[in-house]
């Protein structure tokens, strides 16, 4: 068994927009996801990262390149039951916990839709039985599960959406801009929310995002994607206290500081696009950077 639950090598997703444009959404990525880590992904919208994860989850085919699942290619899985063996192991929360759940299902329709596709529960007592433990595990009263996702608030509708994701018991989830449309003192409860989940079900994550704040505190390491690739990989501590991409710089510069005086006069500065030549090279143990050729 290796240390890498996911390994991705290449990987390129590219998207015809009409007959000639051609959009190169993730450009020649490459890295590794450790078992039990949570790694995160940043970069601004349209840096490619929701395509990545979609990837990841076979949710996108991508254009070329491998990603290897726990040492199986997920790009050559053909065969039905080999793929839904797969989609059992790997889960996704999406971003907006108000379109991502469909109004017309109740709470427990929402969270058991897994477990009757993957037929984990043998009857309706037992899936009953499924829902109230799931529900409980994301902080919600079971009470609640003949419900819909409009009578709930935005980070009650979150943990709806964590509970579906969990449900079938995946050993990945990756969990797409989980917090950005919430309010800030509610994403504090679900960053520790599923910090708590990923050591009960013993998770690995990949956390996407485009506030570094945010991620560098959930994060074991960071990589940092822009215009489709990534620009820099290393330790959350690297990354945030060390950072040497001027990109990477930029995203660091752009986080406020709770000191009115020091937030006067700091600078701010933007990145301007880099040239499409760029390989990772470590240049530090374990700390990767983007560099011309």
């Amino acid at each position: 068994m290796t240390d890498n639950l996911v390994e991705v090598h290449h990987l390129k997703k590219y998207f015809h927009q009409g007959r000639s444009d051609e959009v190169h959404a993730v450009d020649d990525v490459s890295f590794e996801i450790h078992r039990g880590e949570v790694f995160g992904l940043v970069g601004e919208s349209g840096s490619g990262k929701t395509t990545t994860g979609r990837c990841l989850l076979d949710l996108y085919s991508p254009t070329s390149g491998d990603v290897i699942y726990d040492g199986e290619d997920v790009t050559k899985l053909k065969k039905r039951h080999e793929l839904k063996n797969f989609h059992q192991k790997t889960a996704m929360i999406f971003q907006d916990p108000y379109s991502s759940l469909d109004p017309r299902m109740s709470v427990r329709d929402i969270i058991a839709e897994g477990l009757r596709i993957h037929q984990k529960v043998a009857n309706r007592s037992d899936l009953d039985d499924k829902v109230a433990e799931t529900m409980k595990l994301v902080g919600l009263s079971p009470d609640f599960m003949n419900r819909y996702p409009y009578e709930f608030s935005g980070g009650q509708r979150q943990r709806i959406g964590i509970a579906r994701a969990l449900a079938v018991e995946p050993e990945f989830v990756v969990a797409d801009e989980p917090l950005s449309a919430l309010d800030v003192s509610v994403q504090a409860q679900i960053v520790k929310l599923m910090e708590h989940l990923k050591a009960a079900r013993n998770l690995t994550y990949m956390f996407i995002a485009h506030d570094i704040s945010m991620v560098k505190y959930i994060s074991d390491r960071i990589g940092v994607m822009f215009h489709g690739k990534l620009l820099e990989l290393g330790t959350a501590d690297e990354i945030v206290n060390h950072p040497l991409h001027p990109y990477t710089q930029s995203l660091l510069s752009a986080v406020p500081v709770p000191d009115p005086t020091y937030e006067r006069v700091r600078k701010q500065f933007t990145y301007e696009k880099e040239p499409a030549n760029l390989p990772l090279r470590e240049v530090r143990p374990g700390h990767f950077v983007a560099l011309a050729e």
